[in-house]
Protein backbone atom coordinates (compact mmCIF):
# COMPACT_ATOMS: atom_id res chain seq x y z
CA UNK A 1 0.00 0.00 0.00
CA UNK A 2 1.16 3.57 -0.64
CA UNK A 3 2.97 4.87 2.43
CA UNK A 4 3.53 8.50 1.52
CA UNK A 5 0.83 11.05 2.27
CA UNK A 6 1.66 13.49 -0.54
CA UNK A 7 1.54 11.65 -3.86
CA UNK A 8 3.27 13.68 -6.61
CA UNK A 9 1.53 14.45 -9.87
CA UNK A 10 4.24 12.56 -11.76
CA UNK A 11 3.08 9.33 -10.12
CA UNK A 12 -0.61 10.05 -10.68
CA UNK A 13 -0.40 11.08 -14.33
CA UNK A 14 2.27 8.47 -15.03
CA UNK A 15 -0.55 5.91 -15.03
CA UNK A 16 -2.16 7.57 -18.06
CA UNK A 17 0.93 9.06 -19.72
CA UNK A 18 0.46 7.29 -23.07
CA UNK A 19 -3.23 8.12 -23.23
CA UNK A 20 -2.58 11.81 -22.49
CA UNK A 21 0.10 12.02 -25.18
CA UNK A 22 -2.41 10.65 -27.68
CA UNK A 23 -5.10 13.11 -26.52
CA UNK A 24 -2.71 16.07 -26.85
CA UNK A 25 -1.63 15.08 -30.35
CA UNK A 26 -5.17 14.33 -31.44
CA UNK A 27 -6.57 17.62 -30.08
CA UNK A 28 -3.80 19.68 -31.65
CA UNK A 29 -4.47 17.99 -34.99
CA UNK A 30 -8.17 18.88 -34.82
CA UNK A 31 -7.39 22.52 -33.95
CA UNK A 32 -4.87 22.86 -36.76
CA UNK A 33 -7.38 21.53 -39.28
CA UNK A 34 -10.07 23.93 -38.04
CA UNK A 35 -8.02 27.10 -37.54
CA UNK A 36 -5.22 26.83 -40.12
CA UNK A 37 -6.82 24.84 -42.93
CA UNK A 38 -10.35 26.14 -42.29
CA UNK A 39 -11.93 22.70 -42.24
CA UNK A 40 -14.97 23.99 -40.39
CA UNK A 41 -17.48 21.26 -41.19
CA UNK A 42 -15.89 18.94 -38.61
CA UNK A 43 -17.65 20.78 -35.78
CA UNK A 44 -20.52 18.94 -34.04
CA UNK A 45 -23.03 20.11 -31.39
CA UNK A 46 -21.46 20.10 -27.95
CA UNK A 47 -24.55 18.31 -26.65
CA UNK A 48 -23.39 15.08 -28.31
CA UNK A 49 -20.21 14.55 -26.23
CA UNK A 50 -21.95 16.13 -23.23
CA UNK A 51 -24.72 13.51 -23.29
CA UNK A 52 -22.21 10.71 -23.75
CA UNK A 53 -20.07 12.10 -20.92
CA UNK A 54 -23.06 12.13 -18.58
CA UNK A 55 -23.82 8.48 -19.30
CA UNK A 56 -20.17 7.50 -18.82
CA UNK A 57 -20.07 9.40 -15.51
CA UNK A 58 -22.93 7.30 -14.18
CA UNK A 59 -21.26 4.09 -15.34
CA UNK A 60 -17.92 5.11 -13.82
CA UNK A 61 -19.60 5.99 -10.52
CA UNK A 62 -21.15 2.52 -10.36
CA UNK A 63 -17.86 0.90 -11.37
CA UNK A 64 -15.89 2.84 -8.75
CA UNK A 65 -18.38 1.97 -6.02
CA UNK A 66 -18.19 -1.72 -6.86
CA UNK A 67 -14.39 -1.65 -6.92
CA UNK A 68 -14.23 0.18 -3.59
CA UNK A 69 -16.67 -2.29 -2.06
CA UNK A 70 -14.28 -5.14 -2.99
CA UNK A 71 -11.33 -3.27 -1.49
CA UNK A 72 -13.23 -2.37 1.67
CA UNK A 73 -14.51 -5.93 2.13
CA UNK A 74 -10.92 -7.17 1.91
CA UNK A 75 -9.92 -4.70 4.60
CA UNK A 76 -12.82 -5.76 6.82
CA UNK A 77 -11.83 -9.42 6.44
CA UNK A 78 -8.26 -8.69 7.46
CA UNK A 79 -9.45 -6.58 10.37
CA UNK A 80 -11.44 -9.62 11.51
CA UNK A 81 -8.31 -11.77 11.11
CA UNK A 82 -6.50 -9.43 13.51
CA UNK A 83 -9.28 -9.72 16.08
CA UNK A 84 -9.65 -13.49 15.80
CA UNK A 85 -5.89 -14.02 15.97
CA UNK A 86 -5.77 -12.08 19.25
CA UNK A 87 -8.84 -13.94 20.51
CA UNK A 88 -7.35 -17.32 19.64
CA UNK A 89 -4.12 -16.53 21.47
CA UNK A 90 -5.98 -15.25 24.51
CA UNK A 91 -8.11 -18.38 24.61
CA UNK A 92 -5.07 -20.65 24.37
CA UNK A 93 -3.25 -18.78 27.12
CA UNK A 94 -6.23 -18.56 29.47
CA UNK A 95 -8.06 -21.84 28.79
CA UNK A 96 -5.15 -24.29 28.77
CA UNK A 97 -4.52 -25.38 32.34
CA UNK A 98 -0.98 -25.87 33.63
CA UNK A 99 -1.20 -26.07 37.44
CA UNK A 100 2.15 -27.84 37.78
CA UNK A 101 4.09 -25.67 35.35
CA UNK A 102 4.83 -28.48 32.91
CA UNK A 103 7.17 -27.55 30.07
CA UNK A 104 5.12 -29.61 27.62
CA UNK A 105 2.05 -27.47 28.13
CA UNK A 106 4.00 -24.23 27.88
CA UNK A 107 5.57 -25.46 24.66
CA UNK A 108 2.09 -26.33 23.41
CA UNK A 109 0.90 -22.76 23.99
CA UNK A 110 3.94 -21.22 22.35
CA UNK A 111 3.71 -23.57 19.36
CA UNK A 112 0.01 -22.82 18.88
CA UNK A 113 0.44 -19.04 18.98
CA UNK A 114 3.51 -18.99 16.72
CA UNK A 115 1.66 -21.21 14.29
CA UNK A 116 -1.11 -18.60 14.12
CA UNK A 117 1.49 -15.96 13.21
CA UNK A 118 2.74 -18.27 10.47
CA UNK A 119 -0.82 -18.71 9.19
CA UNK A 120 -1.27 -14.94 8.79
CA UNK A 121 1.95 -14.55 6.81
CA UNK A 122 1.18 -17.61 4.70
CA UNK A 123 -2.27 -16.26 3.83
CA UNK A 124 -0.82 -12.87 2.90
CA UNK A 125 1.78 -14.46 0.66
CA UNK A 126 -0.65 -16.84 -1.04
CA UNK A 127 -3.18 -14.09 -1.78
CA UNK A 128 -0.48 -12.06 -3.49
CA UNK A 129 0.64 -15.02 -5.56
CA UNK A 130 3.92 -15.61 -3.72
CA UNK A 131 5.30 -18.76 -2.12
CA UNK A 132 3.17 -19.31 0.99
CA UNK A 133 5.84 -21.57 2.56
CA UNK A 134 8.56 -18.93 2.53
CA UNK A 135 9.72 -17.90 6.01
CA UNK A 136 7.50 -20.32 7.93
CA UNK A 137 10.53 -22.13 9.39
CA UNK A 138 10.89 -19.25 11.83
CA UNK A 139 7.55 -20.01 13.45
CA UNK A 140 6.82 -23.69 12.90
CA UNK A 141 8.31 -26.90 14.28
CA UNK A 142 10.25 -29.04 11.74
CA UNK A 143 7.58 -31.74 12.02
CA UNK A 144 4.92 -29.20 11.10
CA UNK A 145 6.99 -28.00 8.14
CA UNK A 146 7.30 -31.59 6.93
CA UNK A 147 3.54 -32.07 7.29
CA UNK A 148 2.78 -28.87 5.35
CA UNK A 149 5.06 -29.89 2.49
CA UNK A 150 2.76 -32.83 1.80
CA UNK A 151 -0.21 -30.53 1.20
CA UNK A 152 -0.94 -28.00 -1.51
CA UNK A 153 -3.02 -25.52 0.50
CA UNK A 154 -0.65 -24.22 3.17
CA UNK A 155 -3.12 -22.05 5.07
CA UNK A 156 -5.78 -24.76 5.29
CA UNK A 157 -3.12 -27.22 6.49
CA UNK A 158 -2.03 -24.85 9.27
CA UNK A 159 -5.63 -24.62 10.46
CA UNK A 160 -5.75 -28.40 10.36
CA UNK A 161 -2.70 -28.48 12.65
CA UNK A 162 -4.58 -26.11 14.97
CA UNK A 163 -7.47 -28.58 15.08
CA UNK A 164 -5.16 -31.53 15.72
CA UNK A 165 -3.49 -29.76 18.64
CA UNK A 166 -6.88 -28.72 19.98
CA UNK A 167 -8.02 -32.34 19.94
CA UNK A 168 -4.85 -33.37 21.76
CA UNK A 169 -5.40 -30.70 24.42
CA UNK A 170 -8.91 -32.03 25.01
CA UNK A 171 -7.70 -35.62 25.26
CA UNK A 172 -4.91 -34.68 27.66
CA UNK A 173 -7.35 -32.81 29.87
CA UNK A 174 -5.68 -29.44 29.39
CA UNK A 175 -9.02 -27.94 28.31
CA UNK A 176 -12.62 -29.04 28.79
CA UNK A 177 -15.19 -29.69 26.10
CA UNK A 178 -16.80 -26.26 26.34
CA UNK A 179 -13.46 -24.53 26.00
CA UNK A 180 -12.64 -26.71 23.01
CA UNK A 181 -15.90 -25.63 21.34
CA UNK A 182 -15.12 -21.94 21.88
CA UNK A 183 -11.60 -22.22 20.48
CA UNK A 184 -12.92 -24.22 17.53
CA UNK A 185 -15.41 -21.42 16.78
CA UNK A 186 -12.52 -18.96 16.58
CA UNK A 187 -10.61 -21.25 14.22
CA UNK A 188 -13.76 -21.59 12.10
CA UNK A 189 -13.98 -17.79 11.96
CA UNK A 190 -10.39 -17.64 10.68
CA UNK A 191 -11.28 -20.21 8.03
CA UNK A 192 -14.27 -18.09 6.96
CA UNK A 193 -12.11 -14.98 6.67
CA UNK A 194 -9.60 -16.92 4.60
CA UNK A 195 -12.40 -18.11 2.31
CA UNK A 196 -13.72 -14.58 1.94
CA UNK A 197 -10.30 -13.28 0.96
CA UNK A 198 -9.84 -16.09 -1.55
CA UNK A 199 -13.28 -15.36 -2.99
CA UNK A 200 -12.27 -11.74 -3.68
CA UNK A 201 -8.94 -12.87 -5.08
CA UNK A 202 -10.42 -15.48 -7.42
CA UNK A 203 -13.57 -13.62 -8.52
CA UNK A 204 -12.67 -11.65 -11.62
CA UNK A 205 -14.45 -8.35 -12.17
CA UNK A 206 -16.62 -8.73 -15.34
CA UNK A 207 -14.24 -8.15 -18.24
CA UNK A 208 -16.98 -7.17 -20.69
CA UNK A 209 -18.26 -4.44 -18.36
CA UNK A 210 -14.74 -2.99 -18.03
CA UNK A 211 -14.19 -3.20 -21.78
CA UNK A 212 -17.44 -1.44 -22.63
CA UNK A 213 -16.69 1.44 -20.27
CA UNK A 214 -13.17 1.77 -21.66
CA UNK A 215 -14.49 1.87 -25.24
CA UNK A 216 -17.12 4.45 -24.25
CA UNK A 217 -14.49 6.69 -22.64
CA UNK A 218 -12.31 6.57 -25.75
CA UNK A 219 -15.30 7.36 -27.97
CA UNK A 220 -16.12 10.32 -25.73
CA UNK A 221 -12.53 11.60 -25.94
CA UNK A 222 -12.55 11.24 -29.73
CA UNK A 223 -15.79 13.26 -30.07
CA UNK A 224 -14.99 15.93 -27.45
CA UNK A 225 -12.62 18.10 -29.58
CA UNK A 226 -15.22 18.31 -32.36
CA UNK A 227 -17.78 19.65 -29.89
CA UNK A 228 -15.50 22.27 -28.30
CA UNK A 229 -13.51 23.48 -31.31
CA UNK A 230 -16.13 26.03 -32.40
CA UNK A 231 -16.21 27.75 -28.99
CA UNK A 232 -12.63 27.59 -27.70
CA UNK A 233 -10.24 27.32 -30.64
CA UNK A 234 -6.71 26.55 -29.48
CA UNK A 235 -7.84 26.71 -25.86
CA UNK A 236 -9.72 23.48 -26.43
CA UNK A 237 -6.45 21.50 -26.18
CA UNK A 238 -5.85 21.98 -22.41
CA UNK A 239 -9.59 21.69 -21.80
CA UNK A 240 -9.86 18.37 -23.63
CA UNK A 241 -6.72 17.07 -21.90
CA UNK A 242 -8.09 18.02 -18.46
CA UNK A 243 -11.48 16.39 -19.08
CA UNK A 244 -9.91 13.28 -20.60
CA UNK A 245 -7.45 12.98 -17.70
CA UNK A 246 -10.32 13.07 -15.20
CA UNK A 247 -12.23 10.25 -16.88
CA UNK A 248 -9.10 8.14 -17.44
CA UNK A 249 -7.88 8.56 -13.85
CA UNK A 250 -11.25 7.56 -12.39
CA UNK A 251 -11.23 4.47 -14.57
CA UNK A 252 -7.65 3.59 -13.52
CA UNK A 253 -8.56 4.06 -9.87
CA UNK A 254 -11.44 1.61 -10.20
CA UNK A 255 -9.23 -0.93 -11.98
CA UNK A 256 -6.62 -0.79 -9.21
CA UNK A 257 -9.09 -0.92 -6.33
CA UNK A 258 -11.02 -3.90 -7.69
CA UNK A 259 -8.08 -6.26 -7.02
CA UNK A 260 -6.90 -5.68 -3.42
CA UNK A 261 -4.50 -8.66 -3.34
CA UNK A 262 -2.42 -8.09 -6.48
CA UNK A 263 0.72 -6.61 -4.85
CA UNK A 264 -0.07 -3.12 -6.10
CA UNK A 265 0.26 0.24 -4.31
CA UNK A 266 -3.51 0.21 -3.71
CA UNK A 267 -3.43 -3.24 -2.06
CA UNK A 268 -4.84 -4.08 1.33
CA UNK A 269 -1.70 -3.74 3.52
CA UNK A 270 -1.60 -7.39 4.56
CA UNK A 271 2.12 -7.42 5.44
CA UNK A 272 1.68 -4.51 7.85
CA UNK A 273 -1.36 -6.21 9.37
CA UNK A 274 0.66 -9.42 9.81
CA UNK A 275 3.35 -7.39 11.56
CA UNK A 276 0.74 -6.02 13.94
CA UNK A 277 -0.58 -9.51 14.65
CA UNK A 278 2.95 -10.83 15.25
CA UNK A 279 3.77 -8.00 17.64
CA UNK A 280 0.59 -8.43 19.68
CA UNK A 281 0.74 -12.22 19.85
CA UNK A 282 4.41 -12.23 20.83
CA UNK A 283 3.67 -9.75 23.60
CA UNK A 284 0.81 -11.93 24.82
CA UNK A 285 3.21 -14.84 24.84
CA UNK A 286 5.82 -12.71 26.65
CA UNK A 287 8.26 -13.57 23.88
CA UNK A 288 9.31 -10.42 22.04
CA UNK A 289 12.47 -11.94 20.62
CA UNK A 290 10.84 -13.04 17.37
CA UNK A 291 9.45 -9.58 16.70
CA UNK A 292 12.50 -7.58 17.81
CA UNK A 293 15.03 -9.63 15.88
CA UNK A 294 13.24 -9.08 12.57
CA UNK A 295 13.48 -5.86 10.53
CA UNK A 296 10.42 -3.75 11.14
CA UNK A 297 9.64 -3.32 7.46
CA UNK A 298 9.89 -5.64 4.52
CA UNK A 299 9.08 -3.37 1.64
CA UNK A 300 8.67 -4.12 -2.01
CA UNK A 301 9.59 -0.94 -3.97
CA UNK A 302 7.13 0.38 -6.51
CA UNK A 303 8.76 3.42 -8.11
CA UNK A 304 9.30 5.88 -5.29
CA UNK A 305 6.73 4.10 -3.12
CA UNK A 306 6.50 0.88 -1.21
CA UNK A 307 4.04 -1.94 -0.73
CA UNK A 308 3.46 -3.37 2.72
Amino acid sequence: MLLRNNIPLTYIFGKIKKELLFVIGYSVGIVVLYENFHVTRISIPVAVPALLGTIISLLLAFRSNQAYDRWWEARILWGAIVNDSRTLSRQILSFVENPYGLDEIEEFKARFIKRQIAWCYALSQSLRGFNARKGLEEYLHPDEIAFIKKRKNVTATILELHAMDLKKALQEGWINKYQQIEIDKTITGLCNHMGGSERIKNTVFPVTYSKYINMSIHLFIVLLPFGLIEYFGYMEVPLVVAIAAFFLLVEKMAVHLQDPFENKPTDTPTTTICRTIERDLCQMLNDNKIYEDKPQTELAPVGSYYIL
